[in-house]
């Protein structure tokens, strides 16, 4: 009976208290629960994925002709390949694809547009239901990014218009491509029927070509692209593996995932916290009933067992909660993921790690009871209620009233305060931190993404215009024109033509791989390099971040490059940041082979009297087929997904770093309004009013906040960023430097957070009311 006393008067003393502490649990355990379940089903669901579509182990880009005999005989006699096919695509430029009701074409995207029909051996495009999709003539199959992008819908329309010619289709499915779902891939095939195919192959005759395998053993990739490479088969550009199709397709939904996990352990850490304080709040409320309970020889884990039995159930309430709700936000955070993987049977670890996650949280709040009671246990009841406070208090001789500079009083007072027990208040002033964190950090790399300025993370130099030429019918001669017309043109302030060309790259191993280099004029559009500088002579070479970290080289290191049968030592000058391209690129000023180009680019800048849309218009139309875009679409097109999931996250943060405050700033001063009760007594006693009294609280809470603000903006602006290039370094990023936009960083948040919780201490300091000293006291 006496423990069921103590709990029932606990819960009803401090009602929302315990409810504050309850919802940061359940908060806790319903992000890590949904976490580990967005990371759990990206697994599953991409391995279903690319088992159903029987994604090619190694694929080989290729523009020209070839040879398909020689690749069959090398196949055969390789002893690592299960099965190889030669897939044909049709190239197709966006200005003469129309899709859905808009009249305007593709004219404008960056993606590289393929038509093609469904494979016979592996490879397979599938529908939204991960089967393998058949089509009719005059039916098609869209690439889910443009279902998305043009909010395409089954029946629609699509155009393909070649001069007078033209052609519909229905969009009966949307397909997804294992191999180029992403955005961040600028390659997208639209499936077509076999029939359809040879019509359109007609009408647009270049083509590219996709010399796949599958091989026996993934762990041989390695060993098999260098075989590829050194073998002289077709290899007019890039080529790519199963690891690489794996890494981008789970690179968006993989890093809101890890978003939200990081975010359920920081609740967690402050859920702690709060339990921490209002546990020891608690014991010295209760302290006589303590000492009594002592007193007629009940044992010191009995005591300790009365407080578990509360905080137990408040934290297997909350968990189970947490994770009943985190089932319908799991649909949310998986749509996107859903949309282009699909979903797969859940296994029984699927259904298990998510319990074990939340049961993590459950065992972390019960150790930190365990802890939390052994520490108070040290005392006795008589020290305890003598202490009358959590923490000690520290010496204030320093901080007299007589020597203050401070004119208003209440405001020294409450400064006074805040320094003499700060063992009590820097759990209020770490939440300002927290939240203030959590808010700035997404708010400062979103705009960081969405700046023109982003750009030279993608391996590109800042430009008004960027023209790509790729492989299509002399290519070459059709560049040399383009570079002509810009040099005429008075609307041209300034150009820089670049031609990226495959090499052969000659490991320490002995063995051989393709690398992808652009040659050109390097100082006009610069890039930010992480260490060192741009080439300069035909010696020296600039390697992107992920290049770099595979080969272990730094600037001064070497390589060695194959160029037209002779090998050439290049020395490392730079190592840059590119997001492009699966991040592996580098850049040279080498001589470039026209049977080795893969692709010819233009950056250029206009005077400023031009129109950057009637110049890009112009050149579209005179440069048929490159493709002209500006450098902020280019930016957009590539991340638009990423961009728009990071908006969502930003939105969440902001929300849950003001509830937070709200929350805690609540939390904290209604217990130590009851905590302070004789002090408040005395206060009046001596003469102050209870404005006054406020006035030192709302002096103490603004006072936290201010120093939680500045360090919380000083901490996302250097860790915080630094924790933002860990994860990009994963995409080849790997020194973001954030752009802050200071209307928002330091005027608009900041102030939006200062109101909530100003208004929050207003509603919390009412309870301070008038009452008899002796009552207070007595209390």
């Amino acid at each position: 009976m006496l423990i069921l006393k103590i709990l029932k008067k606990d819960l009803l003393r401090n009602i929302i208290v315990t409810l504050v502490v309850f919802a940061f649990v359940l908060l806790s355990a319903l992000l890590v629960a949904s976490g580990t379940n967005l990371i759990v089903e990206l697994s599953s669901s991409l391995n279903s994925l690319f088992a159903k579509a029987e994604v090619p182990h190694f694929v080989q880009m290729h523009v020209g002709d070839f040879d398909q005999d020689a690749i069959d005989q090398w196949a055969a006699t390789n002893e690592h390949v299960q099965a190889q096919q030669t897939v044909e695509m049709i190239t197709v430029d966006g200005t003469n694809l129309y899709l859905g009701v808009d009249e305007t074409p593709e004219a404008n995207s960056i993606m590289d547009i393929s038509f093609v029909q469904q494979n016979d051996a592996f490879d397979f495009l599938l529908d939204q239901q991960n089967n393998i999709v058949q089509l009719s003539p005059g039916e098609i199959g869209v690439p889910v990014y443009y279902a998305q992008a043009r909010n395409l819908k089954l029946g629609d329309a699509v155009w393909l218009r070649n001069g007078a010619w033209e052609q519909a289709f229905i969009v009966t499915a949307f397909v997804r491509d294992a191999q180029m779902n992403p955005s961040i891939i600028h390659s997208k095939r639209f499936l077509i029927s076999d029939a359809d195919f040879a019509t359109i192959r007609e009408q647009f005759p270049d083509t590219e070509y996709l010399i796949e395998f599958l091989i026996t053993d993934r762990s041989l990739l390695g060993e098999f692209g260098s075989a590829y490479a050194a073998s002289g088969l077709p290899n007019r550009g890039p080529a790519v593996d199963y690891n690489l199709f794996l890494a981008l397709n789970a690179l968006t939904d993989g890093m809101i995932a890890g978003v939200v996990i990081v975010l359920s352990l920081l609740l967690m850490v402050i859920a702690l916290l709060c339990l921490r304080f209002t546990l020891l709040a608690t014991l010295e409320e209760d302290v006589k009933e303590i000492g009594v309970m002592k007193a007629i020889g009940v044992a010191r884990q009995d005591i300790h067992r009365i407080y578990l039995i509360k905080y137990m159930a408040l934290a297997g309430l909350a968990v189970s909660l947490g994770y009943l709700a985190s089932q319908p936000l799991n649909r949310v955070l998986a749509a996107n993921m859903m949309r282009y993987a699909g979903s797969a049977p859940k296994t029984f670890m699927q259904h298990i790690l998510p319990i074990i996650a939340v049961t993590i949280i459950f065992l972390m709040v019960l150790v930190s009871c365990v802890v939390i009671l052994r520490r108070f246990s040290r005392l006795s009841a008589v020290e305890a209620l003598r202490s009358g406070h959590v923490g000690g208090v520290m010496n204030v001789r320093r901080f007299r009233l007589s020597r203050s500079r401070v004119p208003n009083v209440n405001l020294f007072l409450g400064i006074r305060d805040v320094y003499q027990r700060f063992g009590l208040f820097w759990l209020l002033g770490f939440i300002f931190f927290f939240a203030v964190t959590i808010i700035i950090v997404p708010v400062h790399f979103l705009t960081t993404i969405e700046s023109p300025t982003f750009i030279s993370y993608m391996g590109i130099g800042r430009s008004d215009l960027r023209i790509d030429l790729r492989q299509s019918e002399q290519m070459t001669g059709r560049f040399d024109e383009m570079v002509a017309y810009l040099a005429a043109d008075d609307d041209v302030a300034r150009y820089a033509p670049h031609v990226t060309s495959q090499f052969t790259l000659l490991l320490e191993d002995g063995s051989q791989e393709s690398i992808n280099v652009e040659t050109g004029e390097f100082v006009l559009f610069p890039l930010d390099y992480v260490r060192g500088a741009a080439p300069q002579g035909e010696d020296e070479i600039a390697l992107s971040f992920l290049n770099a970290q595979e080969m272990n080289k730094e600037p001064g290191n070497t390589i060695t490059l194959r160029i037209d049968g002779q090998d050439h030592i290049m020395t490392v000058t730079g190592i840059y940041q590119d997001v492009t391209n699966g991040g592996r690129t580098a850049k040279a000023h080498l001589p470039h082979d026209t049977e080795n180009a893969l692709w010819y680019s233009v950056s250029l800048d206009l005077k400023a009297s031009a129109s950057l849309d009637a110049k890009a218009a112009e050149y579209a139309d005179q440069f048929y087929p490159a493709r002209v875009t500006d450098l902020d679409g280019y930016v957009a097109q590539t991340l638009g997904n990423t961009i728009a999931q990071l908006r969502q996250v930003t939105v969440v943060a902001v929300a849950v770093g003001l509830a937070v405050s709200v929350l805690i700033t609540s939390l904290f001063l209604n217990m130590l309004i009851t905590k302070d009760a004789a002090q408040i007594a005395v206060m009046r006693g001596i003469g102050f009013s209870l404005r006054h009294i406020r006035h030192q609280y709302i002096s103490r809470t603004l006072f936290l906040l201010g120093m939680g603000i500045a360090l919380g903006t000083l901490f996302s602006n250097t860790l915080g960023q630094r924790l933002v290039s860990v994860l990009w370094s994963l995409m080849g990023a790997s020194q973001i430097r954030f752009v802050i936009d200071p209307l928002q960083a330091y005027l608009l948040f900041p102030l939006l957070l200062l109101s909530c919780v100003a208004i929050t201490t207003l509603i919390s300091i009412r309870s301070i009311k008038d009452s008899s000293i002796s009552q207070m006291i007595m209390e």
